[in-house]
């Protein structure tokens, strides 16, 4: 059967001590940090973790669209991709940022022109830049890359395997829907998954809309060897335990 590895983002587990939630984290078998900061990687790398993700650039809002960031984000992408090769970072997550009123194909062209600054060097050095899907109808109002198919035609404008997108299960939930389907047809654009529950953002649990085990297994049918990272806040006090729950319910294995 076919394997997901799994990662976690450390955000919502807040008032977990790292030296035990990593260690805690790699028991129930989870395999990678998901948003990783510098100060994290030397304890997750001792707990037998691997480094599935880090931001590539400020910020969210001011990103890739704007020709104006373009000199700045080069540069800070150009540290990042040689510290992630370095220290085997295996993907950096990037931005379109806002509209502000600009035209969805000229984003798209100038996020292609800045992503190219920079994708020679990625490819050289073996790292995924992996720009998110966000949803703009609830939670980042007026972000650019908020559709499928608008980063679809983005990845193929870029033309390198070392660009794609990072596809959050939750925020194209809310924009679009269709997730299965979406994986199935564009999921060789898919170099990172993130996960959490519909509606609020929390648990994997059936109190939400998304059906995770199916998810899952269309996202292993495609041939991904990547990281699904679970980005969500758990309801409960038990923030372990919340983990632990949705590692079962996305292990295919």
């Amino acid at each position: 059967m076919a394997h997901i590895r799994q990662a976690f983002t450390v955000w919502p587990l807040r008032g977990v001590p790292h030296d035990q939630l990593f260690p805690a984290m790699a028991e129930i078998g989870f395999e990678g940090l998901d948003l990783a900061s510098e100060d994290m990687i030397p304890l997750a790398k001792s707990a037998g973790l691997a480094i599935a993700t880090m931001g590539g650039h400020q910020s969210l809002t001011d990103g890739l669209n704007k020709p104006q960031n373009h000199d700045r984000i080069e540069a800070e992408l150009s540290e990042k991709i040689r510290y992630a090769a370095e220290h085997e970072v295996a993907t950096l997550i990037i931005f379109s940022g806002n509209r502000a009123g600009m035209d969805d194909l000229v984003g798209m062209r100038n996020c292609a022109a800045g992503i190219k600054r920079v994708i020679g060097l990625a490819e050289e050095l073996g790292v995924n830049l992996a720009m998110e899907l966000l949803n703009s109808k609830v939670d980042h109002k007026d972000y650019m890359c908020d559709r499928t198919i608008w980063g679809v035609t983005l990845a193929d404008l870029v033309g390198s395997p070392r660009f794609g997108l990072l596809y959050d299960i939750y925020h194209m939930q809310i924009q679009e829907g269709d997730v299965i389907r979406n994986i199935r047809d564009y999921g060789k654009y898919f170099l990172h998954y993130h996960t959490a529950g519909n509606p609020g953002r929390n648990d994997l649990d059936d109190a939400q809309e998304l059906q995770y085990k199916p998810i899952m297994a269309a996202i292993a049918e495609t041939g991904y060897t990547g990281f699904v990272g679970h980005e969500f806040s758990p309801k409960g006090e038990d923030k372990v335990a919340a983990l632990r729950a949705a590692f079962e319910t996305c292990r295919l294995d």
